[in-house]
């Protein structure tokens, strides 16, 4: 099989399973087999006159979901128009009050817990409290059998592939390998484990039977 249909497969199989485990925790799950089910999905849960903001995130580029909420005229909170360092955090500082919040995980387990690594904290922060609702869009390569294998995979993949993305100054921009960095821009300032949803209805959990992100 190629590596569209071992996604496809292993969604199949394990999706039911992660969903039963959220909805556990406390979590809203909708299961979308592929990419723009998911995109439909997400904006069919986000009413017309909300404010939207979203975290830095591979996924949300992939599937082209900002793209469709500018078109589509929602208000959006977009820090990647800012035009200095000061003003992006000023955004994402705003974006911590808005009505729904968009983002992903870096990794989660099968009976549901969600690890997150973050650099400067904003979206680990709008996930964890601040937005009225927040949705997570998820793709099945992140799924990991334990949580131990959910947090090798977001702190020793995810994490260096998304500094050797961002063409930083890194120790692993030349190994591809995870180290414990002291230098200011590294990617691992944060690291949050998500075990439930206290708050009932706050966060959604869209998982896509694709490979998304990092």
């Amino acid at each position: 099989m190629d590596n569209a249909d071992t996604f496809q497969e292993k969604y199949r199989k394990s999706a039911p399973k992660i969903a039963a485990a959220l909805n556990r925790r406390n979590y809203e799950v909708f299961l979308c087999e592929t990419t723009p089910e998911a995109v439909n999905q997400v904006l069919a849960l986000i009413p017309c006159g909300l404010t939207i903001s979203w975290g830095g995130s591979m996924t949300l580029d992939q599937i082209g979901i900002k793209e469709r909420l500018k078109k589509e005229h929602y208000h959006t909170i977009d820090r990647d128009k800012a035009e200095t360092e000061e003003e992006r955090f000023s955004i994402m500082r705003e974006s911590l009050l808005c009505d729904i919040y968009l983002s992903s995980v870096n990794a989660i387990s099968e009976d549901g817990v969600m690890i997150n690594i973050d650099a400067t904290g904003n979206r680990i922060s709008a996930i964890a409290f601040g937005p009225r609702k927040v949705i997570l869009i998820i793709g099945i390569n992140k799924v990991c059998r334990t949580t131990d294998e959910a947090k090798k995979r977001a702190r020793t993949y995810a994490a260096p592939r998304n500094g050797i993305h961002q063409s930083l100054n890194l120790p692993y921009t030349k190994t591809g390998k995870c180290c414990d960095c002291y230098t200011t821009e590294s990617m691992c300032s944060q690291i949050v484990e998500m075990h439930r949803n206290r708050i009932p209805g706050r966060i959604t959990v869209v998982l896509v039977g694709e490979s998304l992100g990092l």
